[in-house]
């Protein structure tokens, strides 16, 4: 059931679920929603699964011409979300009909958004997930980014006869700033005391070379021991490599399997949610944790996905 037209695709919008697990050992990253919070969000404020495949908007919105009637909502960065040219808010169900036109101005807050649509979104899943892999070329829409023309289809699902809304203290606050608790890394002993103490001590800048893939770090140099390289070994989303240049990477959800630059730290599951939000020109700080403490946000952050559902506001 085709649900949407794309009229304009927005800066780079693809459809994104949880991702792609099982499949590292074969080289395929795990993709899947940059702000996984958000996404779950969206997807329950239209009594979705909580991992269906939504609409990943970054910065820039798409306009969407709608070809029946349906039910969505958007959730994470704050943006100028108008059906038919009159504002509407985020973090609620909102009802659509046949030939309305919804679009989204630039982010005001944050750096990405979802939107989900009653019964998600329908495309051949691709080893598990229907995530967008824009440099592998597959998942989502033939592997790509959205573009003028294309059409979305959705599940055949019926529509909601009470909407929700999500109370307003779940809902994060974007100001440009982000607190990241990490853990040491695997190679953490290749770093003088000073380079470590450097790292989180200091506020790094979001590089103008930051996407899916991973984020590069603006600020003080960290300091190696010796050399800058090792044999290539795993990487997962959350670790932080620092190449020769002293200059840190923050790796994100599309980051390639294996890397060969040390990892001084690794971020805990939360936080690289939270990151998904940032974007060039925002400040990232560093603080440690232990494993016992990293474990046990952890489970507060899953526990807290699992008991959202029962904090939404039904509405009429």
């Amino acid at each position: 059931m085709k649900v949407f037209q794309v009229l304009k695709p927005g800066l780079f919008t693809t459809i994104q679920d949880m991702g792609r697990y099982g499949y590292l050992k074969y080289g395929v990253p795990i993709s899947g929603a940059m702000d996984t919070f958000s996404l779950v969000a969206a997807n329950l404020l239209v009594a979705n699964n909580p991992d269906d495949a939504c609409l990943e908007i970054t910065l820039i919105g798409p306009e969407l011409q709608a070809l029946t009637k349906t039910q969505i909502a958007a959730a994470g960065g704050v943006v100028s979300l108008k059906i038919n040219e009159q504002r509407v808010p985020m973090w609620q169900t909102l009802e659509v009909q046949e030939g309305d036109i919804i679009s989204f101005g630039k982010m005001e807050s944050g750096c990405r958004t979802y939107l989900s649509i009653r019964g998600g979104i329908n495309i051949p899943p691709v080893l598990g997930s229907r995530s967008t892999y824009v440099r592998g070329g597959f998942g989502g829409i033939n592997g790509r980014q959205l573009k003028a023309g294309d059409a979305i289809e959705g599940f055949d699902a019926p529509l909601l006869k009470v909407g929700y809304s999500m109370p307003e203290k779940p809902v994060p606050k974007y100001n440009g700033h982000f607190d990241v608790h990490v853990m040491l890394g695997p190679q953490a002993d290749m770093f003088t005391d000073k380079g470590i103490n450097t790292f989180l001590s200091s506020q790094y800048k979001v590089a103008l070379e930051a996407d899916r893939m991973g984020y590069r770090l603006e600020g003080p140099a960290i300091e190696h021991k010796a050399k800058a390289e090792i044999v290539s070994d795993p990487l997962l989303p959350g670790a932080v490599q620092v190449p020769k240049s002293g200059k840190p990477i923050i790796i994100m959800r599309d980051a390639q399997t294996t890397g060969g630059y040390p990892k001084i730290v690794v971020a805990i599951t939360h936080d690289v949610s939270l990151l998904g939000q940032a974007k060039p020109n925002d400040i990232v700080e560093f603080s440690k944790v232990t494993t016992q403490q990293a474990q046990e946000k952890i489970h507060e952050y899953y526990e807290f996905l699992n008991n959202l559902s029962g904090m939404l506001i039904e509405k009429p």
